[in-house]
């Protein structure tokens, strides 16, 4: 177990440099992938199963403990990303498909790897694992509910197909992993060292695939699918730093709901994409995931780097 846990160290450190070279590899040898398509909405049941094994009670007492803040980090997100999302695809003139997978990845609750990041940026972990929780657990009302309201001036949604779909893949492998660790807890305690190897192989995976059946897509499309997942980000951290320093938090609390506002569970939007609506559509959810990790690690190194400088 120990060289497992090891390897799994290794790939959950260098998850950025995994994500990025199956999405190339995706790109470039498509016929890898495509064949794999039906499985996205498995392979991110696996990362939610995952999830859930990792749950625990103290993650839910900080939002009995204090919840002003859990609920700000919550409605932050819930309200900044979509917003960012809806305004982009107006401001940029995005085609449907495009807008709504923008607005799509805008609406999911906040990405599995945003926790390292804030632990990595020195903030306040406990918050952002409580944040990131709550998100994904009213995931299933809130995600089907806003693409409802936002996207629908692009095409008409299927409000409860989509909230079947989120309970399915989501919701239901979280309980499962909660269930499997208070009957064997002990298992589930050592199979927990490899989740980061088994989360960043079905990632990467479902990042390679929408890559390879989008290929095309992504040849007349892709600069400005890019250009509008970067702003989408970036903005998203600015304005989820704003938001949390508009309600007086502190800098370690800042810095937690500046990440999990920022990044998105976008495999979770990738799933419902390719599952829902046109698969060009699951481009901007592949590209979020490439692009948030790299620009998340950025920017914890930079936060880290300037609270050793503030304690010097």
């Amino acid at each position: 177990m120990n060289k497992v846990e090891k390897i799994s160290k290794f790939v959950g450190s260098t998850f950025s440099v995994w994500v990025l070279l199956f999405a190339i590899i995706g790109f470039f040898v498509p016929q890898a992938f495509v064949g794999m398509k039906a499985n996205i909405s498995l392979l991110l049941g696996i990362i939610m199963f995952g999830m859930g094994l990792t749950l625990s009670a103290a993650d839910f007492q900080e939002v009995f403990r204090r919840p002003i803040d859990v609920l700000i980090g919550v409605v932050g997100h819930y309200l900044i990303m979509p917003a960012l999302a809806y305004f982009l695809a107006i401001a940029l003139q995005l085609p449907p498909d495009i807008a709504v997978g923008v607005i799509l990845v805008g609406c999911c609750p906040s990405g599995t790897a945003s926790n390292v990041m804030t632990f990595l940026a020195k903030g306040d972990v406990a918050l952002g694992v409580s944040v990131a929780s709550v998100s994904t657990l009213i995931a299933p009302i809130a995600t089907p509910g806003i693409i409802s309201l936002l996207a629908n001036k692009w095409m008409t949604i299927n409000t409860q197909s989509l909230i079947l779909d989120i309970i399915e893949v989501v919701i239901v492998p979280i309980v499962l992993g909660v269930i499997v660790k208070a009957l064997f807890k002990k298992q589930a305690e050592a199979s927990v060292k490899a989740l980061p190897l088994v989360s960043t192989i079905a990632i990467v995976l479902i990042v390679g695939i929408v890559v390879a059946i989008n290929k095309g897509k992504i040849l007349e499309t892709g600069g400005i699918i890019f250009a509008v997942v970067i702003l989408h980000n970036l903005l998203g951290y600015l304005l989820g730093y704003l938001f949390a320093e508009m309600f007086g938090l502190n800098l370690a609390k800042r810095k937690a709901i500046t990440l999990e506002t920022g990044m998105q569970n976008s495999g979770l939007g990738a799933a419902l994409a390719a599952a829902h609506f046109n698969p060009i559509a699951a481009v901007p959810s592949a590209i979020f995931s490439v692009w948030h990790n790299i620009s998340g690690s950025l920017l914890a190194t930079w936060f880290a780097k300037r609270e050793e400088k503030r304690s010097v």
